[in-house]
């Protein structure tokens, strides 16, 4: 049984304040001294970025659809380790998950799972008395999930507040804060959210700072602390990249040197989960992150070759401009080496993006579109690539606008089979596997092993 003081900021729908209140209240609590461990409900890898510069510790997601609910409160622990205190934002509406599938990966399912109080923050901008009835509603929804307490957002005056706190006395459940509405701090969006930290990270430290102004002026902390040490014990281990199939990948032999897997960072291929990191390095791999727009060369040694997910549409000029990085990426692929790359890792090994020349490893061309593709995937392997074998079953997240346009005779990385049939991505000469799919590998154990085993093969 372990212990870990802990609480879930959720919300009756998105934009209600749950991102401007879980940082904020994070730094708060930082700021006090504390150690604390930040968490994201989903597979968003924004949201986390804000977290870390928050709180000086790596931000996690929590996705009980793609690591399964049994991981969860694992991977909690895992991360929430030697901390004072964890704070969990939340995704969506408290009650919303996995579309046709219930409550599985909603904020409640989460918290649930954790055992942990759930202060729901209400945007009460056009409400008065109406409050009392939503936050009723919410909760006695679901007996299981302990709604505990509340923060009023977007307040507009004492007398508002006054009225509001009128109407929520007979609720049963406490208003732990209220946040006024000229405390809002505008932080920059564009077309899947808000901008990343690493691409804004004086203004991000700004708004960062000022959301915990906020929440420090606005809200109880001593109740909150106490609400979150009110959470009782978790009767599960750890997480442990050591601990599993990714910790012993076959073909690396005691005494085998480590092979270098360049991992591609900066501010174009930010999308990236913490443990992805720790499971190449338990599995044997020494990791050295690079970033495209800055390096005209791959890190030295490297054997594999890592490309996660980002925006390199708002950088298409930039990584096109690094030839010199275009073309080692081009012979590293070219000379057998794994390369694994996600959704913009996908673009960037494209021919083309947006009629800009990318590395070319790829015989298809991408570009922007209007249409927004995003939601949870269930995949199978088509063949057999560095990170997977044919009939290897996933679970993943798209979430990009742009399409690819493949060349004829492509083989696919992965066949869909929910929530529609299809194929997509790309497996290249057997070594290249590229696909918009994003995966956490905590949920597809074997991953990072097999990329790792597949590297080692080569030095």
């Amino acid at each position: 049984m372990v212990t870990v003081p802990r609480l879930v900021i959720a919300a009756p729908a998105s934009g209600s304040g749950k991102t401007t209140v879980a940082t904020g209240l994070m730094r708060a609590f930082a700021d006090a001294g504390l150690a604390v461990s930040p968490h994201k409900v989903g597979p968003d890898y924004i949201d986390p970025g804000y977290h870390a510069l928050a709180t000086g510790r790596p931000g996690r997601n929590l996705d009980a659809y793609l690591c399964g609910p049994e991981r969860v409160a694992p991977l909690f622990l895992h991360g929430a380790a030697g901390c004072d205190i964890a704070v969990v934002e939340g995704v969506m509406g408290l009650f919303d998950g996995a579309a046709g599938q219930g409550e599985l990966a909603s904020t409640a399912h989460v918290a649930k799972l954790l055992r942990a109080p759930v202060v729901l923050v209400v945007d009460a901008s056009s409400q008065s008395r109406s409050v009392a009835a939503l936050v009723h509603g919410f909760a006695s929804w679901d007996p299981e999930v302990r709604v505990a307490g509340v923060i009023l957002n977007k307040v507009a005056s004492d007398r508002h507040e006054d009225l509001l706190r009128e109407a929520l006395g007979g609720a049963g459940v406490p208003v732990l804060g209220a946040v006024r509405r000229a405390g809002q701090v505008h932080t920059p969006s564009r077309h899947l959210g808000l901008v990343p930290v690493a691409e804004r990270h004086a203004d991000a430290v700004d708004a960062v700072a000022e959301f915990a102004a906020r929440v420090r002026q606005g809200c109880d902390l001593q109740a909150l602390l106490a609400l979150a040490h009110s959470a009782p014990p978790l009767a599960a281990e750890p997480w442990s990249a050591c601990g599993g199939p990714d910790s012993a990948p076959a073909g690396l032999r005691p005494g085998t040197k480590r092979p270098v897997v360049a991992v591609a960072g900066g501010a174009a291929f930010t999308f990236s989960y913490a443990e992805h990191t720790e499971l190449l390095t338990a599995a044997g791999a020494e990791v050295v992150t690079f970033d495209p727009l800055r390096d005209e060369s791959l890190p030295d040694g490297t054997r594999a070759l890592v490309i996660g997910g980002g925006f390199p549409e708002m950088y298409a000029a930039e990584l096109s401009a690094n030839e010199p990085l275009r073309k080692a990426v081009e012979e590293l692929a070219r000379s057998g080496a794994p390369i694994a790359a996600e959704c913009a890792g996908l673009l960037y090994l494209a021919r083309s993006l947006d009629g800009k020349p990318m590395c070319g490893v790829l015989s298809a061309d991408a570009h922007m579109s209007e249409r927004l593709t995003l939601g949870y995937r269930e995949a199978v392997a088509v063949t057999d690539s560095p990170l997977a074998a044919a009939g290897t079953r996933v679970r993943g997240h798209e979430f990009h606008r742009t399409v690819i346009e493949p060349a004829a005779g492509a083989t696919p990385a992965w066949g869909f089979t929910h929530p529609r049939r299809q194929v997509e991505g790309f497996v290249h000469g057997g070594t290249v596997h590229a696909s918009y799919l994003h995966v956490h590998w905590a949920g597809a154990p074997g991953t990072a092993a097999r990329l790792v085993a597949a590297a080692a093969a080569r030095t």
